[in-house]
């Protein structure tokens, strides 16, 4: 778990943050921190905001208004050098694994290394065999076309690549989505053992109530723009906001907020 944190321990601060699409408002003054060496899963109801946020993080989509900070940098007055090198602290699996369609596996966990590092073709292929392996792949997969991968699979490939540049921070989007429950169940141990080996930030954009209960160290629920409700899975299942209480004790939550207050009940033996 990570420690209780403060200001001082985020690596992104995110202020009055404004995202607009033409003439609609998509995120609304909204304010987050990420803190050092937590996993922070991000919910909401579909077209909330929750990709759209991921992207402006990043810099792949532009804000109308507010203020990001990454690594204590205000990234408006980055140049392109210091943007550069801090992009290289940051990995990013999208939901469908955004993998290169004409590259196979070794050569698209290779991509970003032979762009940015200028390493040799043995060592490249040493460090691409060493995160193949890392995410629970075999190596003799890394000739393997995207198209010749499982749905598992190419998850796991996304995971490799985005860890190519041993980055302190990562951003995931759906890492769980069209699993079935038993991959699912295995991809977060991985997200997990990942964060804890790696001393990995994760900002884990999720609709998964399993994934939530099992790795997260607190959500952030976005809706109506802003962030509603912020804290541990404890504090969520207190929260009374209508959104809220509907995905957490709504039918679909019900069992499971019943599993973890049993489960905290017989730790504090109860």
């Amino acid at each position: 778990m990570s420690k209780s944190g403060t200001d001082q321990e985020a690596i992104v601060r995110v202020r009055d943050l404004t995202v607009r699409f033409g003439d609609t408002t998509i995120i609304d003054g909204l304010s987050l921190d990420v803190r050092r060496g937590e996993i922070l899963g991000i919910v909401g109801g579909s077209g909330s905001g929750k990709s759209v946020l991921l992207r402006t993080i990043i810099g792949l989509l532009p804000k109308y208004s507010g203020r990001i900070d990454l690594f204590d940098r205000n990234v408006d007055d980055l140049d392109e050098y210091e943007l550069r090198s801090i992009e290289r602290m940051w990995g990013v699996m999208f939901q469908h694994g955004a993998l290169f369609s004409s590259l196979n596996l070794k050569h698209n966990i290779e991509f970003q290394m032979r762009e940015i590092l200028g390493l040799s073709d043995r060592m490249l292929a040493e460090m691409s065999n060493a995160k193949i392996e890392m995410v629970g792949l075999s190596v003799n997969d890394r000739n393997k076309m995207p198209s010749e991968l499982s749905g598992g699979m190419t998850k796991r490939a996304a995971l490799a690549r985005a860890l190519a540049l041993d980055p302190q921070f990562v951003l995931l989007d759906e890492p769980t989505s069209g699993l079935d429950p038993i991959s699912a169940g295995e991809f977060d141990e991985l997200i997990k053992t990942l964060q804890q080996t790696l001393g990995l930030t994760v900002f884990l954009v999720t609709h998964d109530l399993e994934s939530l209960y099992a790795i997260t160290d607190r959500v952030a629920v976005i809706a109506e723009g802003k962030i509603v409700a912020e804290g541990t899975i404890d504090k969520m299942l207190q929260s009374d906001h209508h959104w809220v209480k509907s995905y957490f004790r709504g039918r679909r939550g019900s069992a499971m907020a019943k599993r973890h207050e049993l489960s905290l009940g017989q730790k504090n033996g109860i």
